[in-house]
């Protein structure tokens, strides 16, 4: 007699609370909507280079929010980027070579050296209106996020096991089908915990993005990087600790709605036989697998979008691989393309040697020093990062319990621009008989040793769970465990975390060798700190030997270093039968 009312009530409150989950979830799209709404006023507006920062805790909210949308728009950019580029260069033979090797390049240029060039562009190219300086900051943003993102999905596309890409060969997986079904959710894990260093990047680097002076035009917008440089600028404490703990209530806020789900999405992706016992969990996915205007959404829209785009890329690769009569005109556009891009390369070498011209003999020895000095500095970050971070992320992607308590801390303190801690570190190395030369390793530590760590997290994440049961049947000691387990499955993550970190050191050092302090510069030997210089005395034949320096140096290491460790990951470390 109870049984039907007991029934109902479950019914009824499941229905209510599957209308709250929808109700949440239409709020959140149209606030989403009217976010966009008030960016694209505010960038189709006037042009105003220098935007008064006010330091009130009342513009906090607006100011988190302008920050919060440049750093996604930035990061939405990165993972386009990332996901055609690392594809080209994973299967084109012709082109592997050269584009890891401008990849290494560009991710070790600093951020001070697009900064002129872009900046420039950009407001040419919208002189009326604020899109300009905008775009050019989000731009800026995407230099500190896409490199590591790039280089994660390559690694992860060469390592596919040989079973796999045989499987979808004897299925007829055309390029779509196979990008979407292997190639993708393959990389899921590795490019999520990118994705989250990524962003981490884009917080460091905020405050040289949002606030920056190009000889007599200030270019300032309002945000959160702005705010704590004002803040940091005027000695103010009460405003510093409002714009970091703003700073780090958005960052937990981020990692809850959407990293941690992520996580717990992707774990779906790892490559093993059996299922894993401790598995990530997000409410926020939970609550969003249970909402039945997403599944409307999904069901109506979603599923019959890319069936279309399936179906199309099919017809496509039909068309390609049926047999076609050679066109010679294709040869003739890419003889003429070829033409222009090696006349521009000369025209530009040809530039480049007549500003050099100008520089003095005292200027390549200071530039000569300065890179012995910023190398020896990467190194030191780079072994120590790597003394820690490696047992640290064995031990987080271990432990899915460690690494729900860890994953917010590491991805927290990745993201606090260390700049804005630098002041209160370089005090007390400098009452402990320290300076700069010691101080700048240090911030060049804290900007790097998260590529480690997060792409280890991910490798171990990533290790089979049967491969690791395997090893306890067997009652593998720790370093047996390590010798034939651990270190074997993170290798191709460590190679591409160790890359990216060395990338991040180079780029770290413009704000790690030279620092504005108490109305004051502080400097070292190193290439960064003249880069920074030349930046801000406006030398700009100085500011380009020192570039084609550090870039000189980045080939070498990557031909010498890291090329060979990653043809080692394709093939002694690839998980396949």
């Amino acid at each position: 007699m109870t049984l039907r009312p007991v029934l109902s009530r479950a019914v009824i409150g499941e229905r209510t609370w599957s209308a709250l989950l929808d109700l949440v979830v239409f709020a959140a799209v149209l606030a989403g909507i009217q976010g966009l709404l008030v960016m694209a006023k505010y960038w189709f507006g006037a042009m105003t280079p220098a935007a008064e920062i006010d330091r009130s805790p009342r513009a906090l909210p607006l100011y988190a929010f302008y920050s919060v949308v440049r750093i996604a728009i930035a990061y939405l950019l990165s993972l386009l980027f990332a996901l055609v580029y690392g594809y080209i260069a994973a299967y084109n033979k012709r082109l592997e070579g050269l584009m890891v090797a401008i990849l290494d390049i560009l991710q070790s240029i600093p951020v001070l050296s697009f900064l002129p060039g872009v900046m420039l562009a950009m407001v040419a190219l919208f002189p009326t209106r604020q899109l300009g300086v905008e775009f050019g900051a989000i731009l800026l943003i995407f230099t500190g996020q896409v490199w590591n993102m790039a280089f994660s999905f390559y690694a992860s596309l060469k390592s596919i096991p040989r079973e796999l890409r045989e499987a979808t060969q004897i299925y007829g997986f055309g390029k779509w089908q196979r990008f979407v079904e292997l190639e993708l959710p393959y990389g899921a894990i590795g490019l999520v915990w990118n994705s989250m260093v990524s962003v981490a990047g884009g917080w460091f680097f905020l405050m040289a993005c949002e606030m920056f002076v190009l000889g007599k035009r200030d270019f300032r917008l309002p945000g959160l990087g702005s705010y704590l440089q004002t803040a940091s600028s005027a000695r103010d404490t009460a405003a510093i600790f409002w714009g970091l703990g703003t700073m780090i209530g958005v960052i937990l806020l981020i990692d809850q709605l959407v990293w941690r789900p992520a996580i717990a999405w992707s774990d779906k992706f790892k490559f093993e036989q059996v299922e894993s016992g401790a598995q990530p969990h997000s409410a926020v996915l939970n609550l969003l697998r249970r909402s039945t205007l997403l599944a409307r959404f999904r069901i109506a829209v979603l599923a019959p979008l890319f069936e279309r785009i399936g179906l199309r890329a099919a017809r496509h690769t039909e068309t390609a691989e049926a047999p076609q009569p050679p066109s010679h005109w294709k040869m003739v556009v890419g003889m003429v393309v070829g033409a222009l891009l090696g006349g521009a390369i000369l025209y530009s070498l040809f530039e480049a040697a007549m500003t050099l011209k100008t520089l003095t003999k005292p200027e390549l020895i200071s530039t000569l020093q300065g890179a012995a000095a910023t190398w020896a500095r990467v190194i030191a970050s780079l072994l120590i990062a790597a003394a820690w971070t490696i047992p640290a992320g064995v031990a987080i992607g271990f432990n899915p319990k460690l690494a729900r308590f860890a994953q917010p801390f590491a991805q927290l303190a990745a993201s606090v621009p260390a700049t804005a801690l630098f002041p209160v570190l370089l005090l007390a190395l400098i009452r402990m008989g320290g300076g700069l030369g010691v101080g700048s390793i240090l911030l060049m530590l804290l900007g790097t040793q998260w590529y480690v760590l997060f792409n280890v997290v991910a490798g171990a994440m990533a290790i089979p769970t049967d491969l690791r049961e395997v090893a306890d049947v067997f009652h593998f000691g720790q370093w047996a465990r390590w010798r034939t387990v651990i270190l074997p499955g993170i290798f191709p993550y460590l190679v591409t975390g160790m890359v990216t970190a060395s990338g991040g050191a180079w780029n770290a050092s413009i704000v790690a060798e030279y620092f504005h302090f108490g109305g004051q510069t502080l400097q070292t030997t190193g290439l960064g700190a003249q880069i920074s210089s030349a930046t801000d005395s406006g030398n700009w034949d100085l500011l380009l030997l020192s570039t084609i320096v550090m870039a000189a140096l980045v080939v070498a290491v990557n031909r010498s270093v890291w090329r060979p460790l990653y043809r080692l990951a394709q093939t002694r470390f690839k998980l396949e039968g």
